[in-house]
């Protein structure tokens, strides 16, 4: 299909770099003259038509409580290989002893350790498989650092669609499981994510899988949009004034940009909030980038080695790092860093302050919360919502670090009656 198809259709895809446009049948990954990554694509909609019936008032009348709520503006052809699987209308929790605590309006946790394989990945892979299933793709394949490839082979296994996986050796023993037990094809990489994401690459090339790599497929960022989306909406239509999001390749940052900016062009809210990327210290290529550019100008600043105990975010050359460099300057928001002793503490606070457990790469969102209240950066009136992307239970490895040991006890009541007496617990 070529441009002068695609204006009879709803979406049409955009070079973030140089604007170079294309029906959404003419390419599958990237720019072939900015090449795969300053060359990462832009989903962009006919906003005026879909306007015509998809309205506030729409989404009021509906009662499908996923995402699919926003099918309209969507890039699915085939609505019949929507999976039931539920994904995403995740809880938006509101913590009113937080936000006293930490000096704001009002502080939200958008909890998407609900999501059917326990990850906001889910949002990106249920759009993915759909697309592979659309484009008639035999195969299905990707790279990742654990959650995303985890949570492509469960919603593939429900398509029926055969899957590859390409992760770092490295990554978690509850994540791996996952695969295997969704019955993938997993080749752990003796090297980082980088590698095994260049590996996927040339595989893919090779054989004529469907990659659902990130920030390559330009689809992903449509599904990870939808936190944005259900965020706004949960609020009544009333955005928060920042956004906190864990950050490794930069699809899920830009998916947050990406569904405001979709509200915006309807008319549903009237700006975009500052969203704020949080990366490890020992991976920060990304706000890295951002410091060195002026914007629109992208400057890539990648690491020789991403090391970090966030393994979901340990990433040393960001694919889509143009796209969440220009949103993050467009819509005035910023990066911060946090060490892993932060990420480690963030998981234990989190958890006994809110009842979520998280992962570390999750748990980064809010230590970064943290530290920018500690320097003074949260203001009293503000709305903040911090974005909670994976369960804890995806790396229990991790958590084990900062918790103590359980008390080891015969079964008597004086050894109860011991330790209530050490621990004041009768008080």
């Amino acid at each position: 299909m070529t441009m002068k198809d695609a204006k009879h259709s709803r979406f049409h895809l955009r070079c973030i770099s140089c604007g170079a446009e294309y029906g959404p049948d003419e390419l599958d990954y990237t720019c072939p003259e900015c090449g795969p990554r300053r060359g990462t694509l832009e989903v962009l909609y006919d906003y005026k038509a879909i306007k015509r019936t998809f309205s506030r008032q729409s989404l009021r009348d509906d009662a499908e409580n996923s995402l699919w709520r926003y099918l309209p503006i969507l890039p699915v052809h085939d609505e019949t290989l929507i999976q039931p699987l539920k994904v995403g209308w995740t809880p938006l929790y509101r913590f009113e002893n937080l936000a006293q605590e930490y000096g704001c309006r009002a502080v939200y946790v958008k909890d998407d350790s609900r999501n059917p394989t326990a990850s906001y990945k889910d949002r990106a892979s249920c759009l993915a498989v759909l697309k592979a299933r659309e484009k008639k793709r035999s195969f299905i394949t990707c790279a990742s650092t654990g959650n995303a490839a985890s949570s492509l082979a469960g919603f593939a296994a429900g398509a029926r669609l055969p899957t590859v996986i390409f992760v770092p050796k490295t990554a978690p023993e509850a994540k791996v499981t996952q695969l295997l037990i969704y019955g993938a094809h997993v080749f752990a990489v003796d090297g980082s994510y980088d590698q095994a994401f260049d590996l996927c690459s040339t595989v893919t090339e090779k054989y004529g899988w469907y990659n659902r790599s990130s920030a390559i497929n330009p689809y992903l960022v449509e599904g990870k949009k939808t936190g944005a989306l259900e965020i706004a909406e949960q609020l009544s239509w009333q955005t928060p004034d920042k956004v906190l999001v864990p950050v490794g390749d930069g699809s899920v940052i830009s998916g947050v940009y990406k569904g405001f900016y979709d509200l915006v062009q309807l008319g549903f809210i009237e700006a975009i909030p500052q969203i704020i990327g949080v990366q490890a210290e020992g991976a920060n290529a990304l706000e890295r980038a951002f410091h060195a550019s002026s914007g629109e100008d992208v400057i890539l600043a990648d690491l020789d080695r991403a090391e970090t105990v966030a393994d979901s975010i340990s990433v040393g050359k960001p694919r889509d790092v143009v796209k969440a460099v220009k949103y993050v300057h467009r819509c005035g928001g910023s990066f911060i860093s946090v060490s892993d002793r932060e990420i480690t503490s963030a998981i234990a606070e989190l958890a006994r302050k809110t009842g979520i457990f998280a992962e570390p790469a999750a748990a980064a969102a809010w230590a970064g919360f943290v530290k920018l209240a500690s320097l003074g950066q949260m203001k009293r009136g503000e709305h903040v919502v911090v974005m909670i992307t994976g369960s804890g239970l995806k790396d229990i490895a991790a958590a084990r670090k900062v918790v103590g040991q359980p008390h080891v006890i015969r079964p008597a009541l004086t050894e109860v009656d011991v330790i209530v007496k050490e621990l004041k617990l009768n008080r």
